[in-house]
C-alpha cells in the first residue's frame, strides 16, 4: 500500500497552494492533500472538515489536527519510518501541530510530499530542520479493512 500512497501523493505535485482546498491540479493546502489522497485510495472522507483559519487552534493551544489524525489514522513510533506515512509537524516551538506531509522516500535521502504555503505541492528533502519538527507519525488505515480490496 505504501507505493500506492506515495504515487497518489506525487500525482498532486505542482498543484497550487490554496487554503482550505482539496482539488488536484487546481488548489490544495496540506490537509487538502491528505484528504485528496484518502479519497483516491479509500473513498469518501471519514468526516466533514470544518472551516479553519490560517492560525487555527493557535489561540486556544488546541491540537485539533492531531486529534483528528488519531481518529482516522494509525499512530506509529517516530522512528518507524516508511514511505506513505503521514507526518505531523509543529512549525513553531510551543505552537500547535498544524502541518502535514506524506513520506516519499526513507533512508539515506528521505523526502516528503506536502502543500507548501505560497508555493505548491512539492516533494522536499526531509532535512534535519524538518525532521526536528515532526511530532507524530501515522499510517493510513489498511485498505482491506476499509473494504476497498
Amino acid at each position: 500500500m505504501s507505493e500506492l500512497i506515495v504515487t497518489a501523493a506525487r500525482g498532486w505535485l505542482g498543484t497550487p497552494y490554496r487554503h482550505q482546498c482539496s482539488v488536484k491540479g487546481v488548489g490544495t493546502d496540506c490537509l487538502g492533500l491528505l484528504r485528496g489522497v484518502w479519497r483516491e485510495l479509500l473513498g469518501d472522507e471519514p468526516e466533514a472538515v470544518p472551516n479553519y483559519s490560517r492560525d487555527w487552534s493557535e489561540p486556544q493551544g488546541d491540537e485539533a489536527l492531531w486529534r483528528a489524525a488519531l481518529r482516522h489514522l494509525t499512530p506509529k513510533s517516530l522512528n518507524d519510518d516508511a514511505p506513505g506515512d503521514v507526518l505531523l509537524f509543529r512549525m513553531r516551538d510551543r505552537g500547535v501541530a498544524k502541518h502535514l506531509g506524506i513520506a516519499g522516500q526513507v533512508g539515506a535521502a528521505p523526502s516528503f510530499i506536502h502543500a507548501y504555503s505560497r508555493h505548491a505541492v512539492v516533494e522536499s528533502p526531509l532535512s534535519l530542520p524538518w525532521r526536528r519538527r515532526i511530532v507524530a507519525r501515522f499510517a493510513f488505515p489498511d485498505m482491506a479493512q476499509e473494504g476497498e480490496m
